[in-house]
């Protein structure tokens, strides 16, 4: 790599603009000094290693490492203690002990070396989704579902170009369903780094649950970043305001990145959005820059604030009127709403069949149509997408308690539907 000022571009190579492995310790684009405490925790935390234990828990690559192998020794803070094939085996010294004690007073982390802001900002600006759709593509994508070709040709627009998304209607039609299938347009991977350097802090990021490891990987990829699918993260009434902050670990003195940063190059769900600890109002205000402009702003213990990529897609899902959750300022940065409508009769025969086909679940015939009828006269105002899977799990659990096999019959029905919605309860006047 070619060496560059510490605020200059960060080169990449590579037909996917993934970076290189550094060769020296410059490269890398972080203070040395982290870098050197790193090295100095690890050893006092194990009590001794080697090039290769470095290598393997650090992510520092092997050039890297000589050079300051030869750098620990020169300052008598590594005493070698032998030879383990061509790989030296090495413990630290008094004064090495003795620094990285005092080192470690300041942060324990001793996992995987970070990368730079500025090269994190360069990496995910570079790996901004690009797709193409048609709606024969995107029906290949939502295969397992039954959407009418509106709701495709009204989703199709707003994938393409990457934007934020408002998908509302009725409770039970389907929305987080679609929500959690749009990763499927997405058929590369990306790179994610472990960790994240700011101004000689150290921000968490590659997150095993959140990120997925994808096949194979490129020899020439530098050890700090991750080949994975692009990650989706799902946030329903749990989301608070703290969530969408650095998460400071008062133990370790390590920074956790927030929900929007773990899912950059992916997609954000903000499921049954407006029920959330944290109001609609909160949530639109603190990130009505951040989809305006795709730059959100973090700030650190000291109070220092920063920059880093909104390059996201963030779907927001609710059940209640849009009008009622946001202003115009906000719903204009949200530039696709589509509305997921009540099914109609013959979906919802189709959404039926497929359940059956599914579960492989014998079926007495016109079951569907019964289903339809039975649902509305029990009080619901209208055919729900999700009603045909709900009651035949009702039916299975129902079979199961009494020791029968699985069979879908009105007599079934009946009752799955009788447990299924509530009835209104009579109340005794005084």
């Amino acid at each position: 790599m070619i060496k560059t000022a510490r605020n200059a571009p960060v080169p990449i190579t590579g037909e996917d603009s993934w970076p290189v492995i550094p060769d020296r310790v410059d490269d890398l684009r972080i203070p040395r000094s982290l870098v050197t405490d790193l090295i100095l925790r690890y050893l006092w935390l194990h009590g001794a290693g080697t090039l290769a234990t470095l290598n393997t828990a650090l992510k520092l690559s092997f050039p890297v490492l000589e050079i300051l192998f030869h750098h620990f020794r020169q300052q008598q803070l590594l005493e070698v203690k032998g030879m383990l094939g061509n790989d030296y085996s090495f413990t630290l010294t008094g004064a090495g002990r003795a620094l990285a004690m005092s080192r470690n007073e300041v942060c324990q982390y001793a996992g995987p070396a970070p990368v730079s802001i500025q090269q994190y900002h360069q990496v995910v600006k570079a790996q901004a989704a690009h797709v193409k759709l048609s709606r024969e593509s995107l029906r290949r994508a939502f295969h397992d579902l039954v959407l009418p070709n509106g709701l495709l040709d009204a989703l199709g627009p707003s994938l393409i170009g990457h934007q934020s998304l408002f998908l509302y209607g009725g409770t039970g039609n389907g929305k987080t369903s679609i929500a959690e299938r749009i990763l499927r347009i997405y058929d590369d991977t990306v790179v994610v780094p472990y960790a994240v350097e700011v101004d000689g802090h150290i921000i968490t990021l590659f997150d095993p649950v959140v990120h997925r490891l994808a096949p194979g990987g490129d020899e020439m990829l530098d050890p700090r970043w991750v080949v994975c699918e692009r990650p989706c993260i799902t946030v329903g009434g749990e989301l608070s305001a703290s969530m969408l902050e650095l998460q400071l670990d008062d133990s370790t003195r390590v920074f956790i990145s927030p929900c929007q940063m773990k899912a950059n190059n992916g997609i954000l769900i903000i499921d049954d959005f407006g029920r959330q600890m944290l109001s609609p109002r909160e949530l639109l205000n603190r990130w009505i820059v951040p989809l305006d402009r795709r730059i959100d702003y973090l700030t650190l213990a000291s109070g220092m604030k920063f920059q880093v990529p909104f390059e996201l897609l963030v779907v927001f899902s609710t059940n209640l009127n849009p009008h009622d959750l946001a202003d115009e300022a906000f719903l204009r940065r949200i530039q696709t709403k589509v509305l997921v409508e009540d099914v109609s009769a013959e979906v919802f025969d189709q959404i039926f069949q497929r359940v059956v086909e599914a579960q492989q679940a014998p079926c007495e015939p016109d079951c569907a149509q019964y289903l339809r009828e039975r649902c509305l006269a029990a009080g619901s105002k209208h055919l729900r997408a999700c009603y045909p899977l709900d009651i035949y799990r009702l039916v299975k659990a129902i079979s199961e308690y009494e020791g029968k096999p699985v069979w879908l019959t009105c007599a079934n029905i009946d009752r799955a539907v009788g447990l299924y919605f509530a009835k209104r309860a009579a109340v005794a006047s005084d």
